[in-house]
């Protein structure tokens, strides 16, 4: 397993109840890059119902989470989706079979930071806050010394399996998974994998909630932003900043400030129930070439997986990755690019 985000941790710990021999690769802090952060959404909610369907069989499966970690990992407080294409949000759901309903703004059902946005708007009432922060330490303590502190410089599939290289130390296992966020394409490319490789800057900053906002507050999705409860009495906002100020090749700290004024100046216009002064952040690495789908690719013993939004699938990726690593299948793709054909 090369890579100790919230997909590879979940796969090891399903290989670990297989009874599989594994080890996982993280040079990092565990969940510290792309799964960085104490709060996620979850929801049903995606434009494609395949998308909608897999979110389902992932939140039954967190709920077995919860009761083997002894504390609940989602907060059932809902999602509320918003913006131009809500339609086709609920045209998903609708074919899922999934539990929706449809409401204008100022509606009594909706609790969020603002009162008047651009309707209608798509409450998914299965949807809620992700707590990384147990999922995190339930995850660690799964893998437990199957997790080794070490950076992955090659993988290379040969007769008798698959050598990883690690700094001077070289390993040989039956099979491989990579799903190390930004270091998958190189990785995978070493094996015949081809997976997209660009990059840009995120940032999500939290900012305090005022006195008199709606208890408990919604996650919520516009058209260009996603927003959930973060640390208590703390609102984080994650926005689309226009790429150019985002972009990979502008380095970080360009990146960040950028991205802070758009995100104040959101909260600042659009949030009422919000004092736009961030307190907190969470810094990321995004891909903009992914959609909200899931990715495979397999060649010969090496299998490689990739996506963004992947939080609230973990538990069923881990599940559907353990299998493939012990049986050398390859899952199905979902999402956009399933819809587009592509393998």
């Amino acid at each position: 397993m090369i890579g100790g985000g919230v997909v590879g941790l979940s796969a090891t710990a399903a290989l670990l109840r297989r009874g599989a021999d594994v080890r996982c690769y993280e040079a990092g802090e565990p969940m510290g890059e792309r799964s960085a952060g104490d709060t996620r959404i979850f929801r049903l909610a995606h434009t494609f119902p395949d998308m909608v369907e897999l979110a389902g069989r992932s939140r039954a499966l967190f709920a077995d989470w919860s009761g083997r970690s002894g504390t609940p990992l989602i907060d059932e407080v809902g999602t509320v989706v918003s913006g131009p294409e809500v339609a086709n949000w609920a045209a998903a759901m609708a074919t899922a079979g999934a539990a929706h309903e449809m409401v204008e703004p100022g509606s009594p059902l909706l609790r969020l930071p603002a009162a008047t946005f651009a309707g209608p708007a798509l409450i998914d009432p299965a949807g809620g806050v992700i707590r990384v922060d147990r999922i995190r330490a339930f995850l660690v303590a799964a893998v437990a010394d199957r997790l080794r502190a070490a950076h992955v410089d090659a993988v290379e599939e040969i007769a008798s399996g698959v050598r990883i290289h690690a700094g001077r130390d070289v390993d040989v296992f039956d099979a491989a998974l990579i799903c190390a966020g930004a270091g998958t394409p190189a990785l995978a490319a070493g094996v015949g994998i081809e997976a997209p490789a660009a990059l840009e800057h995120h940032l999500r900053v939290s900012f305090p909630i005022r006195p008199g906002a709606p208890e408990p507050l919604q996650c919520w999705i516009t058209g260009d932003t996603y927003q959930h409860l973060a640390a208590p009495g703390t609102w984080a906002v994650g926005a689309d900043v226009d790429p150019a100020l985002v972009s990979w090749a502008g380095g970080r700290p360009a990146a960040e400030r950028a991205s802070r004024e758009v995100l104040i100046a959101y909260a600042t216009e659009h949030l009422p129930f919000v004092e736009p002064r961030p307190v907190a952040e969470v810094y990321c690495t995004h891909d903009p070439a992914l959609g909200d789908g899931l990715q495979f690719a397999r060649n010969g013993r090496v299998l490689a997986t990739y996506g963004e939004n992947l939080m609230k699938f973990a538990p069923l990726l881990g599940d559907l990755l353990a299998q493939s690593c012990l049986d050398g299948s390859t899952p199905a793709d979902a999402g956009p690019n399933a819809a587009r054909g592509a393998s």
